[in-house]
């Protein structure tokens, strides 16, 4: 989903220097904009005209060469004909001229403390007492910021002023490039906090905000992104919304205080026209945006839906590096999970193949790839090219997460040690950068950094890249008996594609920040390098493990970028998927602890046992201890359903009752507050929450799967490891309320697809019966952990049938089975009917594959 994906390097905008990665960002803001609003659900013509007309009038006020003067409309026709007049030039731009005007977005990086951190602040806001990162970014503008809440709401009510949403996140690019142009600009300043009501909203911490704006902005501007730029009426409703604007104004587009003095005068000669306008487009949304299922439907068929999906990622996939686009290319973990998953159940045809192809090509290219840290471990956001080699450098939690199960599961399938290497390699990465004391997990890490200590502007990638003066004199001894006389640095540079004069290509790098610098990407594999240089596998495996040792003690030398220790449920659910997971496979204990321990967090931190409720963040302190804002916010759909994920995966990994007890306590609230009860589905946030004027569905996997999508799978797997059928009848019904797009275009929902495919497949239940600590009972286990299968839950039923426990009380058809001969024993079972027992784990083995 592009919406959630970043670009873009450092230092200030120029929009003719921006070349390959405007380009590239244009076209992904157009992809997003076909999915959601064209592919997916063609407006009514009536939807379609309102907004129409709110658009025109956004691009009238936003056009740098629109009239100053305005008289005061009496009605919709003279303010059309108003705005027709206005934008008669706009049609002879195209329309990616426009975005770029008030659209350069998708961008995320860092900033905060730029070359004035060591200098007092001459202002400081309210924001100040803020715990969020970004908040805090904002804390020393000279601009009257105030968070979401009642305060600003009251004050623009009563002051009868438009109020200004600015929405982004703290690793955001072009969200503090805006800062510094605009935010830090005294004049704009003033112009803001004397006419404007200014509200900062970190959309991490607030995602049902920034989601019912963002929609918005999409619909009447044609793009979205972050930074988002919204302007409300005292009552919240939008009548203007664009992304990114420079600070002034830059050929034919119209800068910030262009478009603040612009609005300022319609405001107050022409307000009728702006607050109608934006409530007819409104109005357009709730009825566009409405997901619903028809009284008795039932959910598409699993293997129309699953091959109309495996055709569609097909037609997009790139097939010489991988991936589903030319460039830029994300990483996509809900796809390759898909065609996993599709493989699973078309193993025999030419499509499941070619799915599974797709799949474990894209992930050994992207191991290989400049997106992944060889040095420091885990994955940036994604690359700016097509071969995964020059990177977007800021790390997100939730990829880590994702990626993890997905290498994971490609060892599963694949049986290739390198895939469970990289596994590894990214919780590595998470254990050491991200993880609280606590046992929570930090949100993000930045992209930008101060190249040295002495540096007064960071750069982009200045932690990660190297000169080729650098890596020669870190490895500067001769190897000895290698061909031609050569030095460590020699092999290192061969085998990561480093250059005298750097290997970034100028095109990905419009500001020339990563000039004379090297990312690292694997050219030849370790077979080709050492038959070049004449020396074993095995001594240059060791060399380039030396090699990356002693770059990494350098990297942690230099100045490290910005990390947000802002602490999420959502992805902390995510997370603790990926620790169980890779432990159970991998039958790593120190995995399974670290994923008890982010449970451990979650239900301490961010459970309220008072209220029975999730809440979404928590905050490390000035004394790094986890710290809660006074009023705390309560937990999203994402945040239950993530959760309940991971949960879950954590009980099938460990197979201990008690998170899988609150799995079932959680998924109970999660329908109390957030399920639709006439159209089915969920609600993204309270649907009963007056401030917020959409209640949406997410109907799209991106960055991040639908919470939706992870929903419908977790009643099924819920329904059959506690018994209760009416979650079995509810995955259902959610799967009906978004037939419509599954049917057009399964690709915006891949991991929904999977849970249509599981509803026709049905789960089996693995049932193991033994003692938990014997040797046997464990060797049952792995036999299952090892293999991928999309469709099954884990159960071990140890005997202890004393009071019945919670797992015999649920499933009374577990206390008919039980070992034979004294060995642990494994029951496969289906609709409560159950194959005959086993014993070896080699016939259990062959049972599950057929």
């Amino acid at each position: 989903m592009c919406m959630t994906m970043a670009t873009s390097s450092g230092g200030c905008l120029n929009v003719q220097s921006l070349r390959s990665r405007e380009s590239a960002l244009r076209s992904c803001q157009c992809d997003s904009m076909m999915l959601r609003l064209g592919f997916a659900r063609s407006p009514s013509p009536s939807t379609a005209r309102h907004i129409a007309h709110c658009s025109l009038f956004t691009r009238s006020l936003l056009r740098k060469n629109t009239p100053h003067t305005v008289h005061k409309s009496s009605g919709p026709a003279k303010a059309l004909q108003f705005v027709q007049k206005s934008v008669a030039v706009s049609f002879r731009l195209s329309r990616d001229s426009f975005r770029s005007s008030g659209a350069v977005c998708f961008s995320m990086a860092s900033g905060g403390d730029g070359p004035t951190r060591s200098k007092p602040p001459k202002h400081t806001n309210r924001l100040s007492k803020e715990k969020s990162s970004y908040l805090l970014q904002h804390a020393h503008n000279p601009v009257d910021w105030y968070p979401w809440g009642k305060e600003a709401f009251d004050k623009a009510k009563n002051e009868d002023k438009p109020i200004f949403l600015s929405v982004g996140y703290s690793t955001c690019h072009w969200c503090h490039v805006m800062e510094r142009e605009s935010f830090e600009d005294e004049e704009i300043g003033k112009i803001l906090s004397e006419n404007f009501v200014c509200i900062k909203v970190d959309r991490e911490e607030r995602p049902d905000v920034d989601k019912v704006y963002m929609t918005f902005v999409q619909a009447t501007s044609g793009g979205g992104g972050w930074p988002m730029s919204v302007w409300l009426t005292p009552d919240l409703r939008p009548f203007i919304g664009g992304t990114y604007f420079p600070p002034r104004d830059m050929g034919r587009r119209a800068g910030l205080k262009t478009v603040l003095l612009r609005i300022i005068e319609q405001w107050k000669y022409n307000r009728e026209t702006l607050e109608s306008s934006g409530e007819r487009v409104l109005e357009a949304l709730r009825k566009g945006t409405a997901i619903s299922a028809n009284p008795g439907e039932t959910p598409p068929s699993g293997p129309d839906v699953a091959n109309r999906c495996f055709q569609q990622l097909a037609q997009s996939y790139e097939e010489e590096y991988g991936g589903f686009r030319e460039a830029p290319k994300f990483p996509s973990p809900v796809n390759l999970m898909f065609l996993m998953s599709f493989w699973a159940v078309n193993r025999a045809t030419t499509e499941g193949a070619e799915a599974l192809h797709m799949a474990l090509h894209t992930l050994r290219m992207m191991a290989l790839g400049g997106i992944h840290d060889h040095v420091a471990q885990g994955f940036h956001r994604y690359s700016t090219d097509s071969s995964w080699h020059v990177p977007h450098f800021e790390k997100m939690l939730y990829d880590q997460a994702q990626l993890a199960v997905a290498y994971i599961t490609a060892y599963q399938v694949f049986g290739e040690h390198f895939f469970a290497d990289v596994a590894r390699d990214v919780l590595l990465y998470v254990s050491r950068d991200l993880s609280d004391k606590s046992g929570g997990f930090y949100s993000a890490e930045d992209a930008d950094s101060f190249p040295t200590a002495e540096s007064a502007e960071k750069r982009e990638g200045a932690f990660c890249v190297w000169t080729a003066g650098e890596i020669r004199e870190l490895l500067p001894d001769f190897v000895e008996a290698a061909t031609g006389g050569v030095t460590q640095a020699d092999i290192f540079m061969h085998h990561y594609g480093v250059k005298e004069q750097g290997n970034v290509d100028p095109a990905q790098d419009p500001h020339g920040e990563l000039q004379g610098q090297n990312v690292l990407i694997v050219r030849y594999s370790v077979e080709l390098t050492a038959a070049h240089f004449g020396i074993s596998v095995d001594r240059l495996s060791k060399l380039l493990a030396h090699a990356r040792t002693k770059l990494a003690e350098v990297r942690r030398a230099r100045p490290p970028p910005h990390l947000d220790t802002k602490m999420l449920a959502s992805w902390n659910g995510l997370m603790l998927s990926g620790f169980a997971r890779v432990g159970a496979v991998l039958e790593d204990e120190a995995l399974l602890k670290q994923a008890e321990q982010a449970a451990c967090f979650l239900k301490q931190h961010l459970w309220d046992d008072q209220g029975q409720k999730i809440l979404h963040s928590c905050y490390r302190g000035n004394n790094m201890e986890v710290e809660q804002i006074a009023s705390p916010i309560a937990g999203f759909l994402d945040d239950y359903a993530f959760v309940v994920c991971g949960l879950l995966d954590l009980f099938e990994a460990t197979q201990k009752v008690r998170w899988l007890e609150w799995a079932e306590e959680l998924q109970q609230r999660q329908d109390e507050l957030f399920w639709d009860s006439q159209g089915s589905g969920y609600f993204c946030s309270d649907p009963s929450d007056p401030t917020l004027l959409l209640a949406l569905k997410q109907d799209q996997d991106g960055a991040e799967p639908s919470a939706n999508s992870v929903s419908a799978m977790n009643l099924q797997r819920l329904s059959h490891l506690t018994g209760r059928q009416e979650w079995m009848q509810r995955s259902q019904q959610l799967l009906a309320a978004f037939s419509d797009r599954l049917l057009k275009v399964p690709i915006a929902l891949p991991d929904m697809v999977r849970s249509v495919m599981a509803q026709h497949h049905s789960l089996k239940q693995i049932v193991i019966c033994g003692q938990p600590d014997a040797e046997d009972t464990a060797s049952l286990i792995s036999s299952v952990s090892s293999l991928f299968l999309p469709h099954k839950v884990l159960i071990l039923a140890d005997g202890n049938t004393e009071g019945l426990g919670f797992l015999y009380k649920r499933l009374p058809m577990l206390s008919t089975l039980v070992p034979q001969d004294g060995k642990a024993t494994a029951y496969v079972c289906e609709n409560f009917t159950c194959t005959l027992p086993v014993t070896c784990p080699q016939v259990l083995r062959r049972l599950l594959l057929e």
